[in-house]
C-alpha cells in the first residue's frame, strides 16, 4: 500500500532507499512529469500496436476549398516511458551533463561516432543564396554517412514486441514555415525511405515512421 502522501520521487524505489530529499536529477520537473514518475509501474498501461497506430495517426487531405490543407491526427505526447524506466532516464540524463557536458554531445561522439557532423552536402535544401542547384532529400537519404540507424536506448511504454528504431541524419528536416510542420513533399521522402530501408524485411502494415527534432536532453 503506497502512503497517500509519499513524495512522487519515492514511487518504484525499495523503501529501504527512499530518499530523504528530491534527488537532483528530479528537480524541477514539470508537473506532468512528476505526475509519471509518481506512479506504480503496475498501475501503468503499455500502448498496444493499434493504441501506436492510433498515436501516431494518418495525415489527411481536408479540401477546404481555396486549397488542400493537411489535417494531422498526431497526439506524440501520448508516448510516455514506464514510470520507474522515466526516472532512470533523468538519472542517466543528468550523469551524461556531468560526464561530457550535453546529452547532444554524448550522442553525437559515443553512440553516433560522427566526429564531422557535416552532410556531405553543404547546399541547404532550401537555401536560395547558393548559385548550386539544391540537393533534394532523395539523394540525401542515400547518402549513409549522413545517416544512422539505432535502436531507442530508451523505449516508450509501447507493447515490448514493438521494436523502436531511431534514424539520425546530419540535415535538418525542412519545415512549412507556416505550420512549423514538415512539408509534405519532405514526408513523402521519408514515407519512400522507410518503405525501401525497413518494408523489404517487414511487412508495410507493420511499420510506422515518425519524424521528430531532437534537443539537447533528449534521445
Amino acid at each position: 500500500m503506497v502512503p497517500a502522501d509519499m513524495p512522487y520521487w519515492c514511487y518504484n524505489v525499495p523503501e529501504e532507499q527512499w530518499p530523504a530529499e528530491c534527488p537532483d536529477f528530479l528537480f524541477n520537473l514539470s508537473e506532468r512529469d512528476q505526475k509519471l514518475v509518481g506512479t506504480r509501474d503496475q498501475d501503468y498501461e503499455r500502448l498496444t500496436w493499434l493504441e501506436v497506430r492510433k498515436v501516431i495517426g494518418m495525415c489527411t487531405q481536408v479540401d477546404t476549398g481555396a486549397q488542400l490543407t493537411r489535417q494531422e491526427d498526431n497526439q506524440l505526447d501520448r508516448f510516455v516511458r514506464v514510470p520507474s524506466d522515466l526516472r532512470r532516464y533523468f538519472e542517466y540524463n543528468a550523469k551524461l551533463k556531468k560526464e561530457h557536458g550535453s546529452v547532444m554531445d554524448y550522442v553525437v561522439k559515443e553512440r553516433l561516432k560522427w566526429p564531422n557532423q557535416e552532410a556531405h552536402s553543404a547546399v541547404s535544401f532550401s537555401d536560395p543564396a547558393t548559385s548550386s542547384p539544391p540537393r533534394v532529400f532523395s539523394q540525401w537519404l542515400t547518402i549513409a554517412e549522413d545517416i544512422k540507424i539505432l535502436y531507442n536506448d530508451w523505449p516508450y511504454g509501447i507493447d515490448e514486441s514493438i521494436v523502436h528504431l531511431v534514424v539520425w541524419t546530419k540535415f535538418d528536416l525542412p519545415d512549412d514555415p507556416e505550420t512549423n510542420e514538415l512539408t509534405s513533399a519532405m514526408r513523402q521522402e521519408i514515407d519512400d525511405y522507410v518503405e525501401r530501408t525497413f518494408c523489404q524485411a517487414v511487412p508495410k502494415e507493420n511499420v510506422r515512421p515518425i519524424a521528430k527534432k531532437c534537443f539537447d536532453g533528449e534521445f
